[in-house]
């Protein structure tokens, strides 16, 4: 037990170093990105048959391609620690709209409608839609964490890769990475949420789960990579103004002991 307590301290102190190493916006736009996608699969986006999308899509790329650049400055461990914050923070957000949605007050929809009974039927739906289910968080919070290490560690195990056969440097060896690392740590995320979620709740075929996550995973890694380029140059410029250099020197610290 006090080996347990010894490294929960200092994984505690390496966490707030991180944090303080990162910039701030890049853990808003990551939290916000994890937030938004959550609350956002709630609707539709494409749906046909083996077709099917929400408008979580629009924020899920971009989970990824943070991850990948705080993964390409500052390692796996980082990324997975952050993506941790992020979906603690967003359970949070969850509990808290749940909460909410009981509380007896009325939606500003509610008073868009003359009908006092389609009034009552949308601020009851909109009272289910942020409040959310148990199941959709659990499958939601279930895929992410696990396609967020998955991601992390082979972008990271990649990188090790290249860097041995002496490509380190590029929007090459960045693609590379980040494009194999995205493409399954998104498919992992959808396979995962369609197969605890999607199958078990709503009925679909084993075909509907693996044809869905497939293209779901495509679509996403093509938005990844339209935008790609700005990663990259984010990165670089990180690393031209030394940003977390402190956390760096750490990480070199630890292992040299």
């Amino acid at each position: 037990m006090t080996h347990f307590f010894a490294w929960l301290k200092k994984e505690h102190a390496d966490t707030k170093l991180l944090l303080r190493n990162i910039p701030s916006l890049t853990i808003t736009i990551f939290v916000l990105s994890v937030v938004c996608a959550n609350l956002m699969a709630n609707k539709e986006l494409v749906s046909y048959k083996y077709v099917a999308l929400d408008c979580g899509f629009v924020f899920s790329w971009i989970m990824f391609l943070c991850m990948d650049v705080i993964c390409k400055r500052w390692g796996a461990k980082a990324s997975i620690k952050v993506s941790l914050i992020a979906l603690l923070i967003n359970l949070c957000v969850c509990g808290i709209f749940a909460l909410l949605s009981l509380a007896p007050g009325k939606w500003g929809e509610f008073y868009s409608f003359e009908d006092i009974n389609i009034a009552d039927s949308v601020n009851t739906c909109l009272n289910k839609t942020f409040g959310g289910a148990w199941y959709v968080v659990f499958g939601s919070a279930l895929a992410f964490i696990v396609s967020s290490c998955v991601n992390a560690l082979l972008n990271a195990g990649l990188g090790d890769a290249l860097e041995a056969k002496g490509k380190s440097k590029g929007f090459g060896v960045f693609a590379i990475r980040s494009y194999i690392s995205t493409i399954i740590g998104q498919l992992i995320d959808n396979l995962i949420f369609a197969t605890v979620v999607s199958k078990v709740f709503f009925g679909w075929t084993w075909t509907q789960v693996i044809i869905c996550s497939c293209i779901g995973a495509v679509a996403e890694l093509l938005a990844e990579v339209f935008f790609s380029g700005i990663g990259y140059k984010i990165t670089c410029r990180w690393e031209e103004e030394n940003v977390g250099a402190d956390y760096l020197k750490a990480i070199k610290s630890k292992k040299e002991e």
